[in-house]
């Protein structure tokens, strides 16, 4: 019998496909539990953006609102700097815990909004909570694997997070059923409670933070190398510049330009997409084998230029485009997402991949703006995409120049002050 088979047994069997020989019992139940953490974070991220059409609906907003309330919803996430504050001076299990409850509370507020003024606030609030969560969840991911299993466990991570928006998504048709109805899939959102309960009960402290913890003067000394953190703010730019506008335009490009249907969009965005799941998977051990820059630096540009192709064209060429475009993407999302832990110390980890998610989602509402003025002045999807794509373009060269390689070096090599 293997004796590192953790207690349930079953953790060992939903990952035995995908999870590397080198992980220990501790490491597979602490996945299996960021796992599950990782649903409710995805799901309170995407709840407002389905539902602000039917929402808008009932409360006679129009399309400047409807942007307007996205925006103010997206700009939220400083909401989240305090809380990764405290995840760095109390602990990331305390933290998680408090944030898995918070986030599916409030945000389920949004089903008793009176107006569409109170259900933005509400937004505002429950969206960052659950963005607090999931960069709570990828910090503890990055401290608790080997120096061989964190861009794996960070792709493992991202196929739950899609999972935990599938689930909002799949709650759409609630609201076709009345004008109000849409208010359903916010108490839908309540089932997360579940797991908040889960991971209260089960959920250890990273070993690296108890460490820290008895040694205080090491906590003091530690201190955010402000070389990386620009590096890593304009990475983080310039690839959401582009990822953010050609998610948002996607549908609005297959209806208003190729004149698909409500179906047919459906299709192309799931056939399209799901193949991702396996790039996240590949890309996660590729990134822990081969080095991260090595993955990045390749997929990143490959991916962008796919990507506008697709915008540029129509028929099978498009499908093809989207779907190895998305792909390639995927394939770089480990290693880009680890770098963002990996390369600050214990006592501020939290903190700076706050402001590091902080930085991307502004800079894609930049992008968007920027995408949206430019087509409503008559510019095409294609040179719109093409001009966004330099930053992915720009993301590989400075990557290839100005990062370091992370992959098999412990987190304490990669920051001596610890």
């Amino acid at each position: 019998m293997n004796t590192d088979v953790p207690r349930p047994g079953k953790a060992r069997s939903v990952l035995a496909l995908v999870s590397p020989r080198s992980l220990d019992a501790r490491q597979r139940r602490v996945i299996l539990l960021l796992w599950l953490a990782t649903l409710p974070s995805a799901y309170v991220n995407t709840v407002f953006t389905q539902t602000v059409a039917f929402a808008a609906k009932e409360f006679d907003v129009g399309p400047r609102g409807q942007g307007f309330a996205a925006a103010v919803v997206r700009w939220g996430v400083v909401i989240a700097l305090p809380f990764a504050l405290s995840a760095d001076r109390l602990g990331r299990r305390r933290m998680i815990v408090a944030t898995a409850w918070l986030a599916p509370l409030v945000t389920a507020l949004g089903a008793v909004s009176p107006t569409f003024t109170v259900l933005t606030a509400t937004q505002t609030i429950g969206r960052p909570l659950g963005i607090a969560l999931g960069i709570f969840i990828l910090v503890f991911a990055t401290e608790e694997m080997g120096n061989d299993t964190r861009a794996w466990a960070l792709s493992i991570l991202a196929i739950a997070s899609g999972a935990g928006a599938g689930v909002a998504v799949a709650a759409l048709p609630l609201a076709g059923i009345s004008e109000s109805s849409w208010r359903w899939i916010y108490v839908v959102g309540l089932v997360w409670l579940i797991v908040a309960a889960v991971v209260t009960a089960l959920l250890p402290e990273t070993k690296r933070f108890l460490n820290l913890h008895d040694a205080p003067e090491t906590a003091r000394r530690a201190h955010i190398h402000w070389d990386r953190m620009s590096v890593q703010v304009a990475v983080a730019v310039l690839a959401n510049v582009f990822i953010a506008a050609v998610s948002i335009f996607q549908i609005r490009y297959l209806t208003d330009v190729r004149g698909y249907s409500a179906a047919m969009a459906s299709l192309f965005t799931i056939v399209t997409v799901v193949p991702s799941s396996i790039g996240l998977i590949i890309g996660g051990r590729l990134a822990d084998r081969r080095g991260r820059k090595r993955i990045a630096v390749t997929t990143i540009p490959l991916g962008a230029l796919l990507i506008t192709v697709a915008y540029s064209t129509s028929g099978p060429v498009m499908w093809l485009g989207t779907l190895f475009g998305g792909v390639c993407l995927a394939l770089a999302y480990p290693a880009m997402s680890v770098f963002r832990s990996e390369l600050f110390p214990t006592a501020k980890r939290n903190l700076a991949s706050a402001l590091i998610t902080t930085a991307s989602l502004i800079g894609g509402s930049i992008g968007l703006i920027g995408a949206g003025i430019a087509l409503d002045a008559g510019h095409s999807y294609g040179t719109v995409m093409a001009v966004l794509a330099l930053g992915p373009l720009a993301v590989s060269v400075i990557v290839w120049r100005r990062f370091p390689e992370t992959a098999n070096v412990s987190l304490e090599e990669l920051n001596p002050t610890e």
